[in-house]
C-alpha cells in the first residue's frame, strides 16, 4: 500500500523533472552555446551561464 507522503514525493519528483526539462529546452534556444570556446578564456558572466546550464541539465536528467 502506498501512503500519501510517498505519492506526494513521487509526484514532486515528476513535476521537478518536467520543469527542468522544459527549462533546458528553453535554455538551448535562448542562451549562447559555449562548447566551442576554451573554458579558461571565458569571462565570469560566461562561466556563470555555463554553470547554470550545467545545473539545469543535471536536474533534468535526475
Amino acid at each position: 500500500m502506498i501512503n500519501i507522503s510517498m505519492m506526494f514525493h513521487l509526484k514532486y519528483k515528476v513535476m521537478k523533472k518536467s520543469f527542468f526539462r522544459l527549462l533546458n529546452t528553453v535554455n538551448k534556444k535562448i542562451l549562447p552555446k559555449l562548447s566551442n570556446k576554451d573554458p579558461n578564456r571565458l569571462t565570469k558572466f560566461e562561466k556563470g551561464i555555463l554553470a547554470y546550464r550545467y545545473f539545469v541539465l543535471v536536474n533534468s536528467l535526475e
